[in-house]
């Protein structure tokens, strides 16, 4: 009795295991939060269209979107396992490990990748489709390999990480607009502060990983710090767009000035604090920011959908 009692629990260790190696290859976190943003596009088109925001096509578009990113996470990772064996932070991944194979996380990967957008083609429309595909091949084959080469590589890589509000939009309304695309710039614009300060306060592991992230080519922080405060003035505009663009009413308006003046207080509080002879506090603000950053899209997202305008 106590060895079946004892195989149960080894069982359900290593079952849990590798659920957890799974959720870590598709980067479970980073795809929920681009269903998130793909659902406030789709939400915000179907609203503007003039139709129910909760549909059957938001679940296939959800569903459809989720693989297609997931199993472009696994392909990054596949694709970076070496440089992912250098950084502390990333070097109990999988692949890494070798807990999984890269046979299987590469067939999983391009089965999702395809499957996903297949999906969506099926389900949603073709227009999602090829969009979604696109964007999976940009953040592969040109972002990517750029992190090795040079620190246009966040520029490049903000474009498909802008896409999902693109693909909701798409998906409710089967064609692009003005609107859709101030939703894309919101999220192109966020992306800067968010990724600046991962790098400034992992500067050391991109270094030791080869990655040219812009801390890490210019470690004085000067430029990075243009860059944050240049982007958070871009995106605190750009959410005033928005409301001038018919998307969401005063309330948001409001909301969005508060939460932009305050993301920015965090960016100016990293940049102004950047000396030598303060690594350490400079790291911790960097946090902070990062921080901020995470909590500031969900929130921002939020008021818009709250108080989004009917057409």
């Amino acid at each position: 009795m106590s060895s079946i009692s004892t195989t149960l629990v080894t069982s359900r260790g290593s079952f849990t295991l590798l659920l957890r190696d799974y959720f870590e290859l598709v980067k479970a976190r980073i795809t929920t939060l681009i269903m998130m943003t793909t659902w406030c596009g789709y939400y915000l088109g179907a609203s503007k269209a003039g139709v129910s925001p909760v549909s059957w096509t938001l679940l296939h578009s959800l569903l459809g979107v989720g693989l297609a990113a997931g199993g472009t996470a696994a392909l990054n990772e596949a694709m970076e396992r070496d440089l992912d064996a250098r950084m502390h932070r990333t070097a109990a991944r999988p692949l890494v490990t070798g807990r999984m194979g890269m046979a299987q996380g590469v067939c999983l990967g391009l089965a999702m990748v395809l499957g996903g957008c297949l999906y969506l083609a099926m389900a949603a429309n073709w227009l999602t489709a090829a969009l979604t595909l696109a964007t999976s091949a940009v953040y592969l084959l040109a972002y990517t390999p750029m992190k090795q080469v040079h620190p246009v590589c966040t520029f490049i890589g903000a474009f498909p990480g802008a896409m999902p509000p693109l693909l909701g939009w798409a998906a409710a309304r089967g064609r692009l607009d003005g609107q859709a695309f101030v939703l894309f710039a919101i999220v192109f614009f966020w992306q800067f502060p968010h990724f600046h300060s991962i790098a400034w306060l992992y500067r050391d592991d991109y270094e030791r990983a080869g990655i040219r992230m812009l801390p890490v080519v210019e470690p004085d922080g000067r430029s990075t710090g243009r860059e944050i405060v240049g982007y958070l003035g871009a995106l605190v505009l750009t959410t005033v767009a928005a409301a001038a663009a018919g998307l969401a009413g005063r309330v948001y308006l409001g909301g969005a000035l508060l939460l932009g003046l305050v993301f920015c207080w965090f960016g100016w509080r990293l940049v102004a604090g950047n000396r030598p002879s303060q690594k350490a506090e400079s790291r911790r603000r960097a946090r902070h920011l990062l921080q901020a950053s995470v909590i500031y899209l969900p929130l921002l997202l939020a008021l818009l959908i709250l108080n989004a305008t009917v057409s």
